[in-house]
């Protein structure tokens, strides 16, 4: 039978993240707050005998002058991803309900890992002439139970979402990501772990004299001065100050720890900023700046290896960079990126994608054109 959804208030909704040891940084209530031009809900499915297992957050976005919604639950929902009755027991109800809202279309990631590389396993595919994607190179771990969730997907009507932006980064969350596992191994396990470079670069900046620091929120217009720096100097659009000063409030009210600011700082002078973000277990590198100015100090790999040390002293049992490309073409200015993160001993990791639901095929088809042309 299916699963009884209904919403969830935001003590429940925590409590249920509270006892998981990892849930995504995009599921917990305070995330809606971060995002003002959506609505959220947060959602539970009960069993017959009232007990929760499973939350969800729904940010809904509306449709100008109808009253439909695209809803999203970015990296969830939190649910048993291995049933075999996914789609009937779990997602039914959710679909069902969304439908009742006024959706459109749903999208949703799985937290599913699908495959992960090896530090070495990267960097031979880097070095290999012949490869050019990361997911045509053999995997070191390979979880089969990830092509059944995918079929059964499939069969309710679900299709994964066609990547937008750069090559190799989902539409909405990264499908590829690089991760430094940290459960079980000791710092000096993680430091070893660390390239070469990587090592020779933190003995540069404490040679040079670089501080680490944690900030507050006053800190926040430094960092953003150093984000619109990077954004000109990478070509990507900067978020605005509000956005960073909106994350603060919300999440650290949420949890105190929820958020962190790190700023790497040389003769009176910041560097570079970085955000970190922790739930449960899991520890993310959000969004980092930096300066082109004194780069031979190593400022940011510093900072990223406090971030690191940080995160494993709090009992993380990873420490999460975030999205990487997956493309090995030397052409692709990205590469750089996956280099840097894989030095730090990170594995690449493919989670299962975003998936969209048409609720309106309609409607769908034309938000999906409206964004192409975007």
């Amino acid at each position: 039978m299916p699963l009884l959804l209904r919403p969830l208030t935001r003590h429940e909704h925590l409590a249920f993240v509270a006892a998981r040891r990892s849930a995504s940084h995009t599921q917990v209530p305070s995330w809606g707050e971060v995002k003002p031009d959506w609505t959220a809900e947060s959602l539970g499915w009960f069993d017959e005998e009232g007990r929760l297992l499973g939350a969800g957050l729904v940010l809904y976005r509306p449709l100008p002058r109808l009253k439909k919604y695209l809803a999203y639950l970015p990296e969830g929902p939190l649910i048993d991803w291995h049933a075999p009755d996914l789609a009937e027991r779990w997602l039914a109800p959710l679909v069902a309900h969304l439908r009742r809202k006024g959706a459109f279309s749903v999208r949703m990631g799985p937290p599913v890992v699908a495959r992960r590389w090896s530090p070495d396993a990267v960097k031979a595919a880097i070095a290999d002439p012949a490869a050019h994607r990361l997911r045509d190179v053999e995997p070191t771990f390979h979880d089969p139970r990830a092509a059944e969730i995918e079929e059964r997907l499939r069969d309710a009507g679900w299709r994964r979402s066609e990547p937008g932006g750069e090559e190799g980064f989902a539409a909405g969350q990264p499908r590829y990501v690089c991760q430094v596992p940290l459960a079980g191994r000791s710092l000096d396990d993680v430091h070893r772990g660390l390239n070469q470079q990587w090592r020779r670069n933190i003995k540069k900046a404490e040679k040079a004299g670089v501080k680490i620091v944690r900030g507050g929120t006053e800190d926040l217009p430094v960092f953003h001065e150093l984000y619109r720096e990077t954004a000109e100097r990478d070509r990507f659009v900067p978020r605005p100050l509000p956005y960073f000063q909106r994350m603060w409030t919300a999440l650290t009210a949420e949890h105190p720890d929820r958020m962190r600011l790190y700023l790497a700082h040389h003769d009176g002078e910041v560097l570079a900023a970085a955000t970190m973000l922790t739930v449960g277990e899991h520890v993310w590198y959000s969004y980092g700046a930096s300066t082109s100015r004194r780069r031979e100090v190593q400022a940011s790999t510093a900072m990223q290896w406090r971030m690191i040390a940080d995160a494993h002293e709090a009992g993380a049992a990873v420490y999460d960079f975030r999205g990487i490309t997956d493309t090995l073409e030397e052409s692709d200015h990205l590469l750089g990126l996956l280099r840097f993160k894989v030095g730090a001993g990170g594995e690449a990791v493919e989670y299962l994608g975003e998936w969209d639901l048409p609720v309106n095929r309609l409607l769908h088809r034309a938000l999906h054109l409206y964004m192409a042309r975007r």
